[in-house]
């Protein structure tokens, strides 16, 4: 099993900048890939980006490449997600996810990120 534990969210202006973390406790060792998930009011959960454990390639939806950055620090299993030049669309409650070998996938408890126009 796998712990995951997000912070970092908040209220921000429109163009801040806000850095979600989230650390991996437990088996870590069968990680292959995190990530980040947002869910806004009354819409479907989406990726927003995602980093695989070893080879350290990346992935983001459309809407936030050049202002979201992913990355990870391996020896504290800890994820992060630099966002810049945030937008009221990117208001959400942002969820860290894991994927472990074997089809196991896990997630945080979300952390709020609003942005004020």
């Amino acid at each position: 099993q796998v712990q995951l534990v997000e912070s970092g969210g908040g209220l921000v202006q429109a163009g801040g900048s806000l850095r979600l973390s989230c650390a991996a406790s437990g088996r870590t060792f069968s990680m292959y890939n995190m990530g980040w998930y947002r869910q806004a009011p009354g819409k479907e959960r989406e990726v927003v980006a995602t980093i695989n454990w070893s080879s350290g390639s990346t992935y983001y939806v459309d809407s936030v490449k050049g202002r979201f950055t992913i990355s990870s620090d391996n020896a504290k299993s800890t994820v992060y997600l630099q966002m810049n030049s945030l937008k009221p669309e990117d208001t959400a409650v942002y969820y860290c996810n894991a994927r472990l070998y074997g089809s196991l996938v896990y997630w945080g408890q979300g952390t709020q990120v609003t942005v004020s126009s």
